[in-house]
């Protein structure tokens, strides 16, 4: 299945501010059941157990409302792992509550370097060309001291059957439009790991994980 690019409503602002907030309503639901809480969960757990890190500094980048990695400290905090959440998006209204917002442009961090031990994001990897990916993983890894973590869909012809079947069931037309836009969007575990190794990464591990979602994380160390 080849790749093509198709602009998704959500990131051309149109809708309105109810539309749009229906839209990241279903994301944080296909988050919860489809596959992604738990994807950023294992990534973040294998970071864990690779620094011994009990205290986490987390930058969600792209991050609406921020669910998953919320979810995620509520987790590992149970596992005796302390998680302080920072949300970052381009667009103030699309930041959710929970956890300290800053509105910016993930190709150009407003953070010194090694500011956070971990830089991640979720369903946003799709949204940026091959070069803006090398871009982006480059200029994260210059933020985090640990790694980057990347949870995002994997391009397939069943998943993208499974997007358009599943418009029936969301709340915003938004999401209707966006979400098979986003699987064709998508990229395969090879081009990932491929795009990635380009980057100034010291290790990169990419895998699939349930319902066509992969996990990277590229290792600063």
């Amino acid at each position: 299945m080849q790749r093509v690019t198709v602009n998704e409503m959500i990131d051309t602002g149109e809708g309105t501010a109810r539309e749009i907030a229906a839209s990241l309503t279903d994301m944080q639901s296909l988050n919860r059941w489809f596959g992604g809480e738990a994807t950023s969960l294992t990534l973040l757990r294998k970071v864990v157990a690779r620094t011994g890190l009990t205290k986490l500094r987390i930058l969600e980048t792209g991050a609406g409302f921020g669910e998953v990695p919320l979810k995620a400290r509520s987790v590992l905090l149970d596992s005796g792992i302390q998680v302080e959440v920072t949300l970052l998006d381009r667009v103030e209204a699309h930041l959710g509550r929970g956890a300290q917002g800053v509105v910016g442009d993930a190709l150009a961090l407003p953070f010194c370097d090694g500011a956070f031990d971990v830089v991640s994001c979720c369903l946003f990897a799709h949204h940026l060309e091959p070069g803006a990916i090398l871009n982006y993983a480059n200029e994260a890894l210059r933020v985090a001291k640990g790694a980057v973590v990347i949870n995002d869909l994997v391009r397939h012809p069943i998943h993208y059957a499974l997007a358009w079947a599943g418009r029936a069931f969301y709340r915003s037309r938004l999401t209707r439009h966006d979400a098979p836009a986003s699987v064709r969007r998508a990229y395969t575990v090879n081009e990932m790991s491929g795009m990635l190794g380009a980057s100034s990464a010291a290790q990169v591990e990419v895998t699939q994980h349930y319902l066509y979602r992969m996990g990277a994380i590229a290792w600063k160390h």
